[in-house]
C-alpha cells in the first residue's frame, strides 16, 4: 500500500525517486522534466510579447543612414530621403501608439502615411535597400512581384496574398503585421501604356493598380485560410499603418522627363532657339522627376497620389561597383573568400582583377547582379578543381585570369621561394 500511495508529479505522474526528485509546492509536486518544458513554454510567450511589442523609439535619419551605408554603396540623395520617411513612419506609429495606451489618441492630429516610389535601374539596390530599412527598424518584411498579381477572379496572385505573406513573416501576430513593411518589385510592369504583340493594351495592369488603391492606402481586410471562403472567424489587418514601397526601372521614363525638360524647338531661320547642347545624364533626369511624368508613363493618378516620396537611385559606374565587391559586410569578395577558406585556401584578388570584374558586369547592363555572374563565370574551374588538390594554399587573381588570358595562380603549401618571390608583385599591389 505504501508503494501505490508515494508521491507522483502532478503534471506527468512519474513517480518520485533518487533519479527523479520533486519539487514540493502547496498543491502539489513537479518533477525537473515539466520545470524545464515549462520554461520553454514561458520563453516562447516571452518572445512572442516581445515581438508584437510596438516599436517605442525608432533610429533617427543619421543612423539608419550610418547603418544603410554599412550594406548600400552609393546612393546618398535615395538614402537620406529614404531614412527620413521611415524615421517619420515609425515616429508617428510610435507616438499614435503611446497616446493610445494613455487614452489621449482623441486629442492628436491625424498625420497620414507616406509611402515611397523607388526609381532607378536595374540593380542599383532598390530591393537591398528596402529589406536594410526594415531589418533595421526589426519590423516584418516582404517582397512582391507586381508581375504576378491579377484582379480578383484571375489566374495568378491577388493583392491580398501580399497580407498573407505579410501575416506569415509576422508569425501571425496581426499587430506586428499591422507595423510591417511591403516591397513591390517591378512596379514599372503595370504602366497601362505597355502594349502587346498585337498592339493592344494590357489592361489588366491598370486593373491591378486599382486594386492596389485601398490596400496602400489603408483599409481593414479580412483573411481568412489560404484557398479557403473568408469566415466570420478570419483575422482582420488593417494596412493604414504598413509602409509601402514600390520600385521600378521605369526604362524609358527618361525620355518622358527629358521631353518636358527640353521641349522640341522646331523653329528654323536666324531668331530660332536652338536645343541645349549638353544633354542631362540619365541620373539627373530621374531625379528630376514629376508625378504628372509618371502620368504619362502609364502609372494612373489615383496610384501615384498614394506615393508621395520619390526616391530616385542612380546608375552604378566602375568605382561603386568595385566598392560593392570589397566593402560591403557581406561584399562579394568576401564571401568568395569564405566559401575558399571552408577548403583551408586563401583567395586573393588584385586591384586590376577588381576592376576587369567590375568592366565586365558594367558591360553586362545588370548593375550590382552581374557581379555575382561575372565571379561564378571567373572561379567556376578552380572550385571544381579545388577539393581535389590537398597542398593548394592561396588562389591569386589577377587581371590577367580575369580577362581569361592566363589561368588563376594556384599556390602550393610546397612552392619554392623563387615562385613565391614571382607572386609577391600582384600580392602587393592588393594589400596597398
Amino acid at each position: 500500500m505504501k508503494e501505490q500511495e508515494q508521491t507522483r508529479c502532478s503534471f506527468c505522474g512519474n513517480a518520485q525517486s533518487s533519479e527523479s526528485p520533486l519539487i514540493v509546492g502547496l498543491e502539489g509536486h513537479i518533477c525537473e522534466t515539466c520545470v524545464r518544458l515549462a520554461n520553454q513554454v514561458v520563453s516562447s510567450w516571452g518572445r512572442k510579447r516581445e515581438i508584437a511589442k510596438p516599436l517605442k523609439k525608432p533610429p533617427i535619419p543619421i543612423e539608419i543612414k550610418a547603418h544603410l551605408d554599412k550594406y548600400v554603396i552609393g546612393q546618398e540623395k535615395a538614402k537620406e530621403t529614404l531614412s527620413v520617411a521611415v524615421y517619420n513612419h515609425y515616429k508617428r506609429l510610435a507616438a499614435e501608439s503611446q497616446a493610445e495606451a494613455i487614452g489621449m489618441d482623441g486629442d492628436m492630429v491625424e498625420v497620414d502615411k507616406s509611402n515611397i516610389l523607388l526609381l532607378g535601374p536595374s540593380g542599383t539596390g532598390k530591393t537591398l535597400l528596402a529589406s536594410t530599412l526594415a531589418r533595421i527598424v526589426g519590423v516584418p518584411f516582404v517582397i512582391a512581384d507586381a508581375t504576378t498579381l491579377t484582379q480578383a477572379g484571375y489566374v495568378g496572385e491577388d493583392v491580398e496574398s501580399i497580407l498573407h505573406r505579410l501575416l506569415d513573416a509576422a508569425e501571425g501576430s496581426v499587430g506586428l503585421a499591422e507595423w510591417g513593411i511591403v516591397y513591390i518589385d517591378e512596379i514599372d510592369k503595370l504602366a497601362r501604356s505597355a502594349e502587346s504583340a498585337h498592339g493592344v493594351r494590357d489592361v489588366s495592369g491598370e486593373g491591378v493598380q486599382q486594386a492596389l488603391l485601398k490596400l496602400v492606402e489603408g483599409t481593414s481586410v479580412r483573411l481568412g485560410d489560404k484557398g479557403r471562403r473568408k469566415d466570420a472567424d478570419a483575422q482582420l489587418l488593417d494596412t493604414r499603418n504598413i509602409l509601402f514601397i514600390a520600385g521600378g526601372a521605369f526604362s524609358g521614363l527618361e525620355n518622358v522627363v527629358d521631353k518636358r525638360l527640353q521641349p522640341e524647338k522646331t523653329g528654323i531661320g536666324f531668331h530660332a532657339q536652338l536645343p541645349d547642347q549638353q544633354e542631362p545624364s540619365d541620373d539627373d533626369v530621374f531625379h528630376e522627376t514629376h508625378p504628372d511624368d509618371l502620368k504619362h508613363f502609364g502609372l494612373i493618378p489615383e496610384f501615384i497620389g498614394r506615393f508621395p516620396v520619390i526616391a530616385a537611385l542612380e546608375q552604378l559606374d566602375i568605382d561603386a561597383l568595385i566598392k560593392i565587391l570589397t566593402e560591403p559586410r557581406n561584399a562579394l569578395v568576401r564571401q568568395y573568400s569564405q566559401l575558399f577558406k571552408y577548403d583551408n585556401v586563401e583567395l586573393e584578388f588584385t586591384q586590376d582583377a577588381l576592376r576587369e570584374v567590375a568592366e565586365q558586369a558594367l558591360s553586362r547592363g545588370t548593375g550590382a547582379r552581374g557581379l555575382r555572374g561575372v565571379l561564378e563565370t571567373l572561379l567556376q574551374k578552380t572550385m571544381f578543381e579545388l577539393p581535389s588538390h590537398d597542398r593548394v594554399v592561396r588562389c591569386l587573381v589577377d587581371g590577367a585570369a580575369v580577362r581569361g588570358e592566363e589561368p588563376i595562380k594556384q599556390i602550393t603549401a610546397d612552392t619554392t621561394d623563387s615562385q613565391s618571390t614571382t607572386d609577391q608583385g600582384p600580392e602587393q599591389k592588393l594589400q596597398a
